[in-house]
């Protein structure tokens, strides 16, 4: 099965990228939006998910990695919401901005701009090597 490459965003002040480097893996948990939750049943252990820090750093800072796939989240009131387990793989030489992001030409398309409020996105191969590229990696 091909890889497949996410993107999932977090207020740094509810889970920040330094928290996730800090314990080194984490349950995905508490997304409450059904287009999000298609997203993370989709997810596959080895996919590759750059961390993106919403609100006040606006930009992608990290890469982690699908460790465990969707199992029902344990902070859901409702059965059906699902979370999948992350790990830190590493930071970006440089955190690619929203602003970064809304220059390139190349990800005019990319979710992020067009559902900027969808917490977990795919993103094409095509898209997350130049975000890989625009992060100097």
């Amino acid at each position: 099965m091909t890889k497949q490459h996410w993107l999932v965003k977090s207020e740094p002040e509810a889970y920040a990228w330094a928290d996730l480097v800090r314990d080194q893996r984490t349950d995905w948990t508490g997304v409450r939006n059904y287009q999000a939750r298609i997203h993370l049943n989709a997810m596959r252990k080895g996919d590759a998910v750059f961390f993106y820090e919403s609100v006040t750093t606006k930009a992608v800072v990290g890469i982690a990695e699908v460790t465990t796939t969707a199992f029902p989240d344990p902070t859901a009131d409702e059965p059906g919401w699902v979370a999948v387990a992350l790990k830190g793989v590493r930071p970006l030489p440089q955190p690619v901005t929203l602003a970064a992001i809304k220059g390139e030409k190349s990800l005019a398309t990319i979710a992020l701009l067009r559902q900027s409020r969808l917490s977990v996105m795919p993103l094409t191969a095509t898209e997350f090597t130049k975000i890989l590229q625009l992060g100097g990696a």
